[in-house]
């Protein structure tokens, strides 16, 4: 065989794995589409409504792509799985690494999928206040419209942050073989208006 027949072969059975692993992304996308809010027009009572937006934005907060970046403790998880960050980093005092392993080191100011490394320019983990991996939605919900623990902000500026911040969007853009969050993200910035215009009420912890 020359070496021409095998960077041929090489070539295209890197280009059907993009294809299927970006085919499986795509259903994976698919099958976990939001709600829209007026879904929930149905729910005359307007607590009960707005819990009931909440429960259906869970569905993002408590996907991977969003836990893993939440996590309950100091280290980043990693994967659909949430796996254990290798190489083993922790926060550091600012949240963007320690001194000598910083984010930036690897996640650059884009995806590198050919390293299947995720990137942003900002890339780094929520703020410890904020780690909400393992809890419920009602616990998540009760969080994240505590200024104390949501970064200091009101439920309207909430809206602002999920909907359009470009690093919450990655989650919607993870690159190679990742599954993205549910919907998209200005799914997501809708549910989160709709939820604070009805009193931005909580589901049971």
């Amino acid at each position: 065989m020359t070496s021409d027949t095998r960077f041929r072969i090489v070539a295209v059975v890197t280009a059907l794995a993009t294809s299927l692993c970006a085919g499986y992304a795509a259903s994976e996308s698919a099958s976990h589409a939001l709600a829209s809010p007026e879904s929930f027009a149905g729910i005359e009572n307007v607590e009960q409504r707005s819990a009931a937006i909440f429960t259906e934005l869970g569905k993002v907060l408590t996907h991977p792509r969003c836990t893993n970046c939440h996590p309950a403790g100091d280290s980043p998880r990693q994967g659909d799985i949430s796996r254990m960050h290798q190489p083993p980093v922790t926060r550091g005092a600012d949240g963007h690494g320690s001194s000598a392993m910083r984010c930036s080191i690897c996640h650059q100011h884009a995806n590198f999928d050919p390293g299947r490394v995720p990137g942003h320019p900002e890339w780094h983990l929520a703020p410890r206040e904020m780690a909400w991996a393992g809890k419920s939605i009602g616990e998540i919900c009760a969080q994240i419209r505590d200024p104390a623990r949501n970064g200091g902000r009101k439920v309207e500026e909430l809206i602002e942050h999920i909907g359009k911040d470009t690093l919450v969007g990655w989650a919607w853009h993870p690159g190679f073989g990742r599954a993205p969050a549910p919907g998209t993200q200005a799914q997501a910035g809708a549910l989160v208006e709709a939820w604070v215009k009805t009193g931005a009420a909580c589901p049971a912890p």
